[in-house]
């Protein structure tokens, strides 16, 4: 809703059927990510301004000259799961069916790309058979490689609700971390790393062994149930604990409870996709509800939940380099002809494209002479992301359509086109149990940018491809994807949205939330209900699996796993805008186990170096429990625009999935040791900049942005170098002591702080909520050098609640002061934990935390 003030206020659609009008705190932020700060608002051609007319002509010139010269596989396009359906149909058609090449791959390969190879292999087709009410339907719910309380924390906070109205359903969190997901779990496994495999295949050794398969329903449902239980056949109890690094009781009560429930979904993320045999660790899922007939019924069975919010959109148009348009199939002639038919293409790409690791590996060995990146950021994303940086600045010419004009793959592009964004653009995106939605704009958009579909047509339109894509508006996009929809549809296939290729503009505009089937008679609900399958028998598959990781270790003493942090979303382009979402974990950090960090020789908030053959990174040290010994998580989301050393993606090897070409990015092995700084400091600063140190990581604040530093020389003179962070012609206050080797400056400017510097030999212990309340305040002044709150004013500690900007203080002092035993009463009671629900667990630990010293005192 846009306020008078041309402010945004963000709520969510108590209506629809995927979140209620839940939010979690990213989109709940999204107003404050609209304004036009760091936007590309021109075209850009080699570093200058241009027309749309000569930006589109030079991209359509290049391409051209590309396709004529060095053939259709010269060209690749690199999209993403920002994309809307509308936008990725365009591209997709463009590619395959005009330019005729099936080089078109998105970061839906570093996503779920695992997935759909897994279901290809079960169920014929890349068909999600879940759907959300069954996470509040089934009586064991299984997370397995998915911090949801994080990640997608409005469906934990449904099955949370569920759990609640319901005390019997159980949760078991499977994962190599103790996360904020194991609050709602009655149980963790602390799998080992890679250990999926194994652990699913002794489960489907157990259903066996225990007499608990569904026998009618595979002798009629299922083929390779033999094969896929004789390869089950090793994995006993022993093996297994061998393999994942669990105990035998642990299995056992895991194994009973999964066997001993008819209603129970397993949902998986990224922990399972995000390997070397992310399509194995899926099937081998797959296999156990194969096997006991727990698939296609209320409250059973296997769900993926995508990492990207139009994953979904994209494997429904082709959007991989594996896939054609409406899951037909690259390699079915009879498909491809029927696909060139309805477009009338002159061509339609008759093998599959390059996956994303070798597409960049292409482009660095010249045989990519054009590529045009749209809406992603692989040069921080990508594994080996030096490399990639390096692959994008050697191909001859390279297109980067984007929202944001500085991003670390932006800076590499000879030309920017400037795209319309969220708010700003209008199309469909399907979510994780095939809801269909509408994205309707509610912004002006910049005046020169445009949306995505339109780009794309432009550029066809130059190429050559006038009537095939006079497309003037995203509904006529829509219409046409729904009437292909009908090629899947006479094939036996599953996808179809033929109910939805004659809606007229208004009735596009007010489309409803949907989930496919839809045909003339409305949308299906449930898939596979009836034990109908896509394989040429209308059975499904069960595959025979078995364990080995081919990557040696010999150099390397720790595992690096990966994920997100709960307030950010991949590089930052939009979320790094809200001061709000900056507060909660404002650097890249480490979680390292107490044993490694003594070994290590690194304390609580000091600086540690990783490094691996590809790359390396320095980051904040978190000595903690939650990971293992032998085992260090760092999170994805720095760039070179957020953090000097912070990006993991150098980090981790480019090592895929043989069958999905699917990066391994949960885990890579590396070598630590300590980052020797020789001084660290904390800056609050009115206006952006860069400082000149060995390590730097900044965020926006309220009134500017705040810098967390440190560098391995101490600076001769501490009020120039401090001139040179804030800019000249300022005034300062210091306070210094030399024997602590403590120095603080404030800059003031016509009688303002316009900033602030802590520095000391040490971590700088300062109350930084405090200060960034305060430093955004037009009344501040010299009593902030003290860092921390004075006696009679609050200090609200470090956020925890980024909804509504409540602190840890503030909450252990409601705790406190008014008695409160439980998270609902903090709700009640200040607000916390009452939105979006990714806090709550943090709650629950200050909840038991105060307890326990109430005891102790």
């Amino acid at each position: 809703m846009r306020q008078a003030d041309g402010s945004v206020t963000v709520k969510g659609d108590p209506d629809h059927p995927a979140n209620f009008g839940r939010l979690c705190s990213k989109g709940s932020a999204l107003g404050q990510t609209v304004d036009l700060d760091g936007r590309l608002l021109s075209p850009m051609v080699r570093g200058k301004p241009a027309s749309w007319e000569d930006a589109i002509g030079e991209v359509a010139a290049r391409f051209r000259d590309a396709l004529e010269t060095y053939g259709p596989d010269s060209i690749a396009f690199y999209g993403s799961g920002q994309l809307l359906t509308e936008d990725y149909y365009v591209l997709n058609k463009l590619m395959k069916g005009f330019i005729g090449s099936a080089n078109i791959d998105t970061n839906s390969r570093l996503c779920m790309a695992s997935t759909v190879v897994g279901h290809k292999r079960a169920f014929g087709t890349d068909t999600v058979p879940g759907v959300y009410e069954d996470l509040e339907l089934a009586d064991l719910v299984i997370l397995v490689g998915s911090n949801l309380a994080w990640c997608h924390p409005v469906l934990f906070q449904r099955i949370e609700a569920a759990k609640r109205a319901r005390p019997t359903l159980k949760v078991v969190n499977i994962d190599p971390r103790r996360t904020a997901t194991s609050d709602l779990a009655d149980y963790d496994l602390r799998i080992a790393s890679g250990g999926d495999v194994a652990l699913f295949n002794g489960l489907l050794h157990q259903i066996e062994r225990q007499g608990a398969v569904d026998r009618a329903y595979v002798a009629a449902h299922v083929t390779g149930f033999e094969a896929a239980t004789e390869a089950g056949q090793p994995y006993d109890l022993a093996r297994v604990a061998a393999e994942t690094g669990l105990g035998r009781t642990e299995l056992e009560r895991f194994y009973a409870d999964w066997i001993g429930t008819e209603r129970v979904v397993t949902v998986f993320s990224q922990g399972v996709n995000q390997a070397v045999d992310g399509v194995d660790k899926v099937n081998a899922i797959i296999n156990a509800h194969l096997a006991t007939g727990r698939i296609g019924k209320p409250g059973a069975g296997p769900f993926s939940v995508t990492g990207q919010p139009n994953a979904m959109g994209g494997r429904e148009v082709g959007g991989l380099a594996t896939m054609l348009a409406e899951h037909l199939e690259l390699g079915d002639a009879e498909h491809r002809d029927a696909v060139q038919q309805f477009w009338g293409s002159p061509t339609v790409a008759d093998r599959p494209g390059l996956k994303a690791v070798d597409l960049f590996r292409a482009c660095k060995s010249g045989q990519i002479k054009a590529l045009w990146v749209l809406s992603t950021n692989p040069a921080v994303s990508m594994p080996e992301a030096d490399s990639v940086a390096d692959a994008i600045a050697t191909c001859p010419f390279v297109v980067v359509s984007d929202i944001m004009a500085n991003t670390d793959t932006a800076v590499l592009a000879d030309v920017l086109l400037p795209a319309q964004g969220w708010g700003e653009k209008a199309g469909t995106v399907t979510n994780s149990d095939r809801t269909i939605s509408r994205q309707r704009a509610f912004l002006p958009a910049p005046t020169k940018t445009r949306p995505d579909w339109r780009i794309i047509c432009d550029v066809a339109r130059a190429m050559g491809w006038e009537q095939e894509f006079a497309y003037s508006a995203p509904d006529q996009i829509f219409r046409e994807h729904a009437a292909m929809s009908a090629l899947a549809r006479d094939r036996g296939l599953d996808f179809d949205i033929t109910g939805l290729a004659t809606l007229s503009p208004n009735d596009y505009d007010g489309l409803a939330p949907q989930r496919w089937p839809i045909t003339d008679a409305g949308p299906s609900e449930r898939l596979f209900s009836d034990g109908r399958f896509h394989h040429p028998d209308g059975k499904a598959r069960m595959i025979a699996l078995s364990t080995s990781d081919s990557r040696a270790r010999p150099i390397f003493e720790h595992r690096l796993i990966t994920g997100r942090v709960r307030d950010h979303w991949h590089t930052m382009t939009r979320t790094g805008k809200s001061p709000r979402l900056g507060r909660h974990m404002a650097e890249p950090y480490l979680e390292i186990h107490p044993s490694d960090a003594a070994r290590i020789g690194v304390g609580p908030a000091e600086l540690a170096r990783l490094e691996t053959a590809t790359g390396a990174m320095i980051a904040r040290v978190l000595v903690t429990d939650r990971v293992e010994a032998g085992t260090i998580f760092a999170p994805m989301h720095w760039t070179a625009e957020t953090a000097s050393q912070g990006r993991v993606g150098p980090l981790i090897e480019a090592a895929v999935d043989p069958y999905s070409g699917q990066p391994a990015l949960k885990s890579s092995f590396i070598t630590v040791r300590p980052f020797q700084a020789q001084w660290y400091g904390y800056a609050l600063l009115r206006e952006d900049a860069t400082p000149q140190t060995d390590y730097w990581a900044k965020a926006r604040i309220e009134g500017g942005w705040q810098i967390e530093l440190a560098d391995t020389r101490a600076p001769a003179d501490w009020v120039s170098w401090s001139a040179a962070l804030f800019g000249g012609d300022v005034e300062t206050a210091i306070f210094e002591d030399p024997s602590a080797k403590v120095f603080r400056l404030a800059a003031i400017k016509d009688g303002k702080v316009t900033g602030l510097l802590f520095a000391a030999a040490q971590p700088v212990a300062v109350a930084r909520a405090h200060l960034v309340r305060a430093f955004a305040s037009s009344s501040v002044g010299f009593e902030l050098l003290a860092g921390r709150a004075a006696a009679d004013v609050p200090d609200g500690g470090a956020l925890v609640c980024s909804c509504f900007g409540v602190g840890c203080n503030t909450i252990t002092d409601a705790i406190l002061s008014k008695g409160l035993s439980d998270v609902d009463a903090v709700g009640a009671a200040i607000g916390a934990g009452t939105n979006c629900g990714s806090c709550r667990p943090e709650i629950r630990a200050l909840l038991a935390e105060t307890r326990l010293k109430a005891v102790a005192e």
